[in-house]
C-alpha cells in the first residue's frame, strides 16, 4: 500500500458515510487501501484498537461463549457458529479443537487487532477483527446474541492498546515465489510420496524435494493425483449433500486455517458462488476463481486418504476436502467412491 496516495482518517471515515451498505472489502478496494485501514481510521467511533496476542485472546474467548469465528482468502468464507474451547496455546502456532471451531492459528501473521461494534438499528454488532502487515484480514470473531458480553468486554480490556491512532502503518503485500524449482527426479518423489504415513507430512516432503505442490501432483502420476473437471466440484457438494456424508472443509490465508467437519445440507449457488448455508457452518465459495481442481491420494499408517483441492490462477490453494475421519480409522468409503467417480478433466483424459 502506498502511503503518499492513502487517504488520511477523515477521508476514509467521509467516505464509508457516503457509502454505508458497501461491503469493507470492496470500499477498501475502492479507496486503494487495507480493510485494516478502513477499520483503524474509525478508532473513537465504534472502533478500538486492541493487541493481537494470539493466545491471550484464545483464553479468554471460551468465556464469551457462542460466537461466529470467520476466516477467509481471495475466493472463499468459511464461517462457524460455536465455541473457542480446547485450546491448543503455541508461539509459533496455536490450535482450537473444539466440536464446531477448529482452528489452525500462526500468530507471526498477526499484525494489527480491532474491537468493533457497529450499529443495526436498535441492535450493536459486536466482532474482534484481525490483520496481517499487509492490512488483509487473518481471522474474525463475531458476537451472536447468546455471546456473554461481560467477558468480551473484559478481553477487550486485556487486550488493549496504548495506540489508539486511527491510522495505521501497512506493508505492500507479499506475493510468494512460486516453488516449482526443484530438481527431484519422479522416481525420487513418487518413492518419497509412497512412504508417507501421515498427511501433515505431506509439506515437509514438498519442502525436502524443494517442489510446489501443484507441481509435485503433475509429477507424481495419475495413482497418486489426478485433475478434475471444474463441474466436479458442485456435484461434489451435490452428492455430499445428498447422501448427508460428513467431510471436512479447509479455508485459510497465511495466518489462519478453518476447518468444517460435519455433513453439509442447504448447498445454495448462486451466479459464481456456491454458498452452504447450515445452521452453525457457512461457506462462499467463488467457484469461477476455481483454475485447477486436483482429486490427490496420501498414503498413511491407517490407508490411504483422498482430498479434493482447489487453486486459483496464482496456484494458491483456495479450498481442500476430505472425508470426515479420525486419527486411527480407515477413509470412508463413501468418500473415496464419491471422488473417485468425479468427473476427470478433459485434459487429464488426453494425457
Amino acid at each position: 500500500m502506498d502511503q503518499r496516495v492513502k487517504p488520511n482518517p477523515q477521508e476514509i471515515r467521509r467516505a464509508r458515510a457516503e457509502n454505508p451498505k458497501m461491503r469493507e472489502r470492496d470500499l477498501a478496494s475502492q479507496l486503494a487501501i487495507s480493510e485494516a485501514d478502513l477499520v483503524a481510521a474509525h478508532c473513537g467511533d465504534g472502533v478500538f484498537r486492541i493487541e493481537p496476542r494470539v493466545n491471550d485472546m484464545l483464553a479468554g474467548l471460551e468465556a464469551v461463549g457462542e460466537v461466529m469465528a470467520l476466516t477467509r482468502n481471495e475466493s472463499a468464507v468459511h464461517e462457524k457458529i460455536g465455541i473457542y474451547d480446547k485450546v491448543v496455546p503455541g508461539k509459533h502456532a496455536a490450535m482450537v479443537l473444539g466440536e464446531q471451531i477448529d482452528l489452525r492459528i500462526f500468530p507471526s501473521a498477526w499484525a494489527h487487532g480491532f474491537a468493533v461494534e457497529k450499529r443495526d438499528g436498535d441492535d450493536i454488532r459486536r466482532s474482534l477483527q484481525f490483520f496481517d502487515a499487509a492490512g488483509t484480514a487473518v481471522h474474525k470473531v463475531h458476537l451472536r446474541p447468546a455471546s456473554n458480553l461481560y467477558a468480551y468486554q473484559k478481553l477487550v480490556e486485556t487486550l488493549a492498546s496504548d495506540n489508539q491512532d486511527p491510522s495505521v502503518a501497512t506493508v505492500q503485500a507479499t506475493v510468494a515465489e512460486p516453488a516449482d524449482q526443484g530438481a527431484a527426479s519422479i522416481d525420487e518423489l513418487r518413492d518419497r510420496w509412497s512412504k508417507l504415513t501421515d498427511t501433515h507430512e505431506f509439506f515437509g516432503m514438498l519442502k525436502s524435494l524443494k517442489l510446489g505442490r501443484q507441481q509435485a501432483m503433475r509429477m507424481v502420476g495419475r495413482d497418486y493425483a489426478w485433475t478434475l473437471d471444474k463441474d466436479a466440484l458442485p456435484a461434489m457438494f451435490e452428492q455430499s449433500a445428498q447422501s448427508s456424508l460428513p467431510i471436512m472443509c479447509f479455508v485459510g490465508n497465511h495466518g489462519c486455517i478453518q476447518i468444517h467437519s460435519g455433513p453439509v445440507t442447504n448447498v445454495k449457488p448462486m451466479g459464481p458462488w456456491i454458498n452452504v448455508m447450515d445452521e452453525t457452518f457457512h461457506l462462499h465459495l467463488r467457484a469461477d476463481h476455481v483454475q485447477e481442481l486436483w482429486a490427490v491420494r496420501k498414503p498413511t499408517k491407517d490407508g490411504h486418504v483422498t482430498s479434493v483441492e482447489a487453486y486459483d490462477a496464482n496456484g494458491d490453494m483456495i479450498i481442500q476436502f476430505f472425508g470426515k475421519r479420525k486419527e486411527g480409522q480407515d477413509e470412508r468409503t463413501e468418500w473415496r467412491g464419491l471422488v473417485e467417480n468425479l468427473a476427470v478433466s478433459a485434459q487429464q483424459n488426453a494425457a
